[in-house]
């Protein structure tokens, strides 16, 4: 259906511009240099004939892709991001090309011994035979999200280039700050006008996905004395100590490292303290909604237990929930979950459906009125120097995605 090398060119063309979001910065876009992509992304909207084309003042593009039937359909939509993690660096991304992929190591930097091996990242060797796109050991690759791009314009191009297939209005997005967690906050969905939409910001190929991890962030700030050690008997009180008392009494197998599925965790993601002051970061993450509160509750009474021991005012917790779980307001729209799996068999894909152990602007989006389930974009090893993907995965995300347009043109005549 799409041409290989046009997919190639024009995924290579977005990785290569540093999208980078910073978590730090209060302004949308995070970072002045995802508007290079934004601006780009509009100008090839308006080359190839898409209408209402918009790029507005905090950077989401959107655009239209007109019915070409005259029954009525829902309008659907399709969404991406266009910014990259701050995990790990996005400048001068320099991607190396395998083709006909032997099933062995890639090497991504010699110099560096840095070695893509399906030995340890056993996902790659079901990819034999197709082309492989990697880093090359410096930096990650930028197929979270920039693949999902590539496969909506793939797919839109597509549309256009074929008019009879049918299909009702297209609204498509690509959006700042996903990877920092905003990338919906300033999403207009009124001004979207589509009765659901779709992320393409999965995984390997088949991954259907409309549950997501309930989540939030503490901060636990643990307050101490700080006294001369020569003199400190009965006087100092050391913030590490306690620190440490509240992370061994959290339940230690509960942790990422530890627990997958729909398990849900506690994760220390950041600390540092001397003897006065001790912050500890963490993130909360549960599928179940009672799991999930029973978890805050339970950092609060320890919080309350510890300060028995070393004084009411020894710990601190802020608490803030981020994200929720967007299977409540998928479950009641369940065709568009339906249709997508139908189009993924009808290009030849099981359809792999699983929770996401983690978030998606879809569940944003959900809550805000536009249900958004999420589908594969078809990369590996997000948000660092093992990150690739098969070129054949864009491919066959990009027939999924026009495969649902038909579907929800035929289903509602």
């Amino acid at each position: 259906m799409t041409n290989k090398q046009h997919i190639i060119e024009r995924f290579v063309s977005y990785v290569q511009i540093d999208t980078q979001s910073d978590p730090k910065s209060n302004t949308t876009p995070s970072t002045e240099k995802q508007w290079v992509l934004a601006r780009k992304l509009a100008g090839e909207l308006r080359e190839m004939g898409m209408s209402e084309v918009e790029l507005d003042q905090n950077s989401y593009v959107m655009a239209t892709l007109p019915a070409n039937v005259a029954h009525k359909v829902p309008v659907i939509g399709f969404i991406s991001h266009f910014d990259t993690s701050p995990d790990f660096s996005g400048t001068n991304v320099n991607p190396r090309i395998t083709e006909d992929y032997d099933g062995g190591d890639i090497v991504l930097n010699e110099e560096k011994n840095i070695i893509l091996s399906p030995e340890y990242f056993e996902d790659l060797a079901q990819y034999k035979g197709q082309t492989i796109i990697t880093t090359d050991g410096t930096t990650l690759l930028g197929a979270d999200d920039k693949a999902g791009i590539t496969e909506i314009m793939t797919a839109l191009q597509y549309l256009l280039d074929n008019p009879e297939i049918p299909h009702g209005k297209i609204r498509i997005c690509f959006t700042p700050d996903e990877e920092i967690g905003r990338g919906a906050h300033k999403f207009d969905v009124e001004k979207f006008g589509a009765q659901w939409a779709y992320t393409m910001d999965g995984s390997q190929v088949g991954e259907l996905e409309f549950e997501n991890f309930n989540a939030a962030r503490a901060v636990v700030k643990v307050q101490g004395k700080s006294v001369h050690p020569g003199y400190a008997k009965d006087k100092m009180v050391n913030s590490m100590y306690i620190a440490q008392d509240f992370i061994n009494s959290l339940p230690r197998l509960e942790t990422p490292e530890h627990t997958e599925d729909r398990q849900g965790f506690f994760h220390l993601s950041s600390i540092k303290g001397d003897v006065e002051q001790t912050q500890l970061e963490y993130i909360i993450r549960d599928h179940d909604k009672k799991h999930f509160q029973a978890r805050k509750e339970m950092m609060l009474d320890l919080k309350n237990e510890i300060c028995t021991q070393y004084g009411s005012e020894c710990i601190e917790i802020e608490l803030k929930d981020q994200y929720a779980n967007m299977r409540e307001k998928i479950e009641p729209a369940m065709h568009i979950v339906d249709i997508a799996e139908e189009a993924m068999r009808a290009v030849n894909i099981e359809p792999i459906i699983k929770p996401i152990r983690g978030g998606t602007d879809g569940a944003q989006l959900s809550y805000k009125g536009l249900p958004c389930p999420n589908i594969f974009a078809g990369g590996h090893n997000f948000h660092g120097k093992y990150e690739y993907i098969p070129v054949e995965s864009m491919q066959k995300a990009a027939e999924v995605i026009v495969k649902i347009a038909e579907l929800t043109s035929r289903r509602y005549q």
